[in-house]
């Protein structure tokens, strides 16, 4: 049984004047929203074999805050995540069919439409993904990464 588990990035900043969307930092609440996810990522033995991550500030804090709880594990910034739809964020996922427990840390809507593409093999039927919420999901360890190919174990939000 292979096991991802998507975590989108806890509250943010908005934008000052001229500033990036990649580069918005985490908000005092969210910089707490992410160790909760942390606590309960531990909690429920759920570290990670390897992580992804978009190389947005917000999610590479929420990332940081997670593993100060959790411990260190393989992470690696994937471009391809930031702004991505389902579809991207499933070729991101199958090209790394080795890993048995998958972490990606992303955004909404893409990280949304995954979850109900997975689990209910339609994205247009997604409930949400509030900051730092996770969804774990599993899939057969033969199986490919498409629609209704997964089951949603668990969801969690702070």
């Amino acid at each position: 049984m292979r096991e991802l588990i998507l975590l989108r990035h806890a509250h943010a900043e908005p934008a000052n004047y001229g500033q990036a969307d990649i580069d918005r930092p985490l908000s005092p609440v969210g910089l707490a929203e992410a160790e909760a996810a942390g606590r309960w990522l531990r909690q429920h033995r759920l570290v990670p074999d390897r992580v992804l991550c978009s190389p947005a500030r917000r999610t590479r804090e929420t990332l940081a805050n997670v593993l100060e709880v959790v411990g260190f594990v393989e992470q690696r910034l994937a471009e391809p995540i930031y702004d991505a739809s389902a579809g991207t964020l499933i070729n991101v996922i199958d090209a790394h069919p080795d890993v048995q427990r998958l972490l990606l840390v992303g955004h909404n809507p893409g990280l949304e439409h995954l979850v109900a593409l997975l689990a209910d093999g339609r994205s247009g039927d997604y409930r949400g993904m509030p900051p730092a919420g996770i969804a774990v999901l599993h899939l057969a360890d033969d199986a490919a990464v498409e629609p209704g190919a997964a089951t949603l174990v668990d969801f969690w939000w702070p």
